[in-house]
This record gives structure tokens, C-alpha cells and sequence, in this order.
């Protein structure tokens, strides 16, 4: 009896030792380059990484997102591990739990760098003005915006997975509209068509999508969160050339109201130069704002 139960011991050990050594041969079958691999190859190694942090299998848009990152911007199979790391992490590293409080005093906009880095929500509302997203209170990765009297406590909100980008594809010149992770508007990170993409022609952004066509392709992120308030005042003092410095986040400026009796005539005593800002002369004083106004 008792040489039996060692039998069975010595049995189970070595089906121990037989699966870690299974599992270890699939974690070694996985080079740092994994361009050197076939693409049924790759989507193993990614997959079974996957499973292995996550419990579950991967998602069809996760895994065609690290196979473009892997054949288009060499990442690595090291990048890719971090990366799923951090995508299963809930909202970008915060704590169970935590949260912000973001206050706009005396209808103030204000802006709170928030402890996570994905989009956030509202939790509580603690003013009696009302916070309405997208119009008092808005949320891009690692920052809440509130004005208009908006009093709130803030998390961060729940989403599958967090890549930071978002790929957005116009096949055969067809029009297409993505969703995004993030509540607020994109910008274009990196175009892969030959096509041109051009904002307000071949794409445009929404808050929580964004829509593309005429053959565009390409990564978009989340659009900084902007002052919907900003204006800039610049002036030329005794009639001399003055350069006043411009956010180019906001896009292009406009004259919104000219201080000076001199005139402000756009390509003539005012302009603007994404290197320089804006230029003035010739005694021209003005007020500039976006020339989009921007969304409330």
C-alpha cells in the first residue's frame, strides 16, 4: 500500500513537472522581435500572453491592434506583455475606490490632472448647478474639465481596455465611423493611407468618435482638454511688429474684437504662424479667440 501511494505521488510530480515544462516551452516560443515570426505565429504568442494575464481570451480588436503595432511599429513581444499589463489594469492604475473632486468656483472653468489615465466619471454631483457631460463637465485621458458651476466627485470609469489609440479606417474610399474610449474629441496621432486625411474634409472628430473617408486611415488619440474661454490679446505698441505666443491645440485663431483705431486686416497687420503664434503691426491691438468655438 504504501509503495502504491508513492507510486502515485512520484506520478503526480512528474505531471506537475510535464505541464511547467509545457507551459514554459509555449513562453519560450515567443522572440523579442516577433517579425521574425509567421502570422499565425504571432497571433499564438499574443494570444496565449494574453490568456495567460487575463484568464479569457483576447478581443478581436485588441489583437488586430498589437499585430498592426508589431508589423508597423516594430514593437516587441516585451512592449506587447507591458502593454497588456496595463490595458487589464481597470482605468489606467488607480485604486479601487478612488476618486477626485473638481470644482468650478463662481462658474469658473477648471481643469483636475486626475491620479488615472483613462476617461473619468461622475460619481456624485455636489453642486446645485447642473453637470451635464459635454456641456459643464468633460473627460479626456488623465483630466476632467468643469465650468458653468459644476461641483463633482469624479472616478475613474470602466472600460474593457485601454491601447491609447484608436485605428480608423476608410476602406475603398468608404466612410466609416469609429467609437472611442475616451468621452471627448481626437486628434489625428499617425495617418497610414496614401490618401491625405484632412480635418473637416477626409475626417472629423465628435465627441466619442471619430469618422473618417475618402480613403483615410490612421491612429487617433484623445484631444487635450482645452479652455473653452481662451483668448489671447496682442498688441503692436508705437506702431511696431510684436509676435504674442498662440496654444495651437485650439487650431487657427480670428479676431474676435479689435482694441486699437488702427485697423486689424488679416495678412496684413495680423497673422498667424504655427512656429511664431501671431503676429502683429502697425498699431493694430486685438483680442483673439479659436476660430472654432470650442464645444460646450
Amino acid at each position: 500500500m504504501e509503495r502504491l501511494a508513492k507510486s502515485l505521488v512520484l506520478a503526480l510530480i512528474l505531471s506537475l513537472l510535464a505541464t511547467a515544462a509545457a507551459v514554459a516551452q509555449q513562453r519560450a516560443y515567443a522572440p523579442e522581435n516577433l517579425r521574425t515570426l509567421s502570422r499565425n505565429d504571432q497571433i499564438r504568442v499574443i494570444s496565449l500572453e494574453y490568456e495567460e494575464q487575463a484568464g479569457r481570451r483576447i478581443p478581436d480588436d485588441q489583437l488586430r491592434f498589437y499585430l498592426d503595432q508589431v508589423n508597423r511599429s516594430d514593437w516587441g513581444f516585451s512592449r506587447i506583455r507591458q502593454d497588456i499589463g496595463q490595458s487589464l489594469g481597470g482605468g489606467g492604475g488607480s485604486q479601487p475606490g478612488q476618486r477626485i473632486r473638481c470644482e468650478s468656483v463662481n462658474n469658473r472653468s477648471q481643469i483636475c490632472q486626475t491620479p488615472w489615465t483613462g476617461p473619468s466619471r461622475l460619481v456624485r454631483q455636489l453642486s446645485g448647478s447642473a453637470c451635464d457631460e459635454g456641456r459643464t463637465w468633460q473627460s479626456q485621458r488623465g483630466q476632467v474639465y468643469v465650468g458653468g458651476g459644476c461641483r463633482g466627485e469624479f472616478e475613474a470609469a470602466p472600460t474593457g481596455h485601454q491601447l491609447g489609440t484608436v485605428r480608423c479606417e476608410s476602406v475603398n474610399n468608404r466612410p466609416r465611423t469609429c467609437r472611442t474610449p475616451w468621452s471627448g474629441h481626437s486628434r489625428l496621432a499617425r495617418q497610414l493611407s496614401g490618401s491625405a486625411c484632412e480635418e473637416g474634409r477626409t475626417w472629423q472628430s465628435q465627441r466619442g468618435q471619430v469618422s473618417v473617408s475618402g480613403g483615410c486611415r490612421a491612429d487617433f488619440v484623445a484631444a487635450p482638454v482645452l479652455d473653452p474661454n481662451y483668448s489671447v490679446t496682442c498688441s503692436s505698441v508705437r506702431m511696431r511688429p510684436n509676435q504674442c505666443r498662440w496654444n495651437n491645440d485650439h487650431g487657427p485663431p480670428r479676431l474676435e474684437r479689435q482694441l486699437s483705431n488702427s485697423n486689424c486686416l488679416e495678412g496684413q497687420t495680423w497673422g498667424h504662424d504655427r512656429n511664431r503664434g501671431i503676429w502683429v503691426n502697425s498699431g493694430c491691438s486685438g483680442r483673439f479667440v479659436p476660430m472654432r468655438p470650442q464645444p460646450r
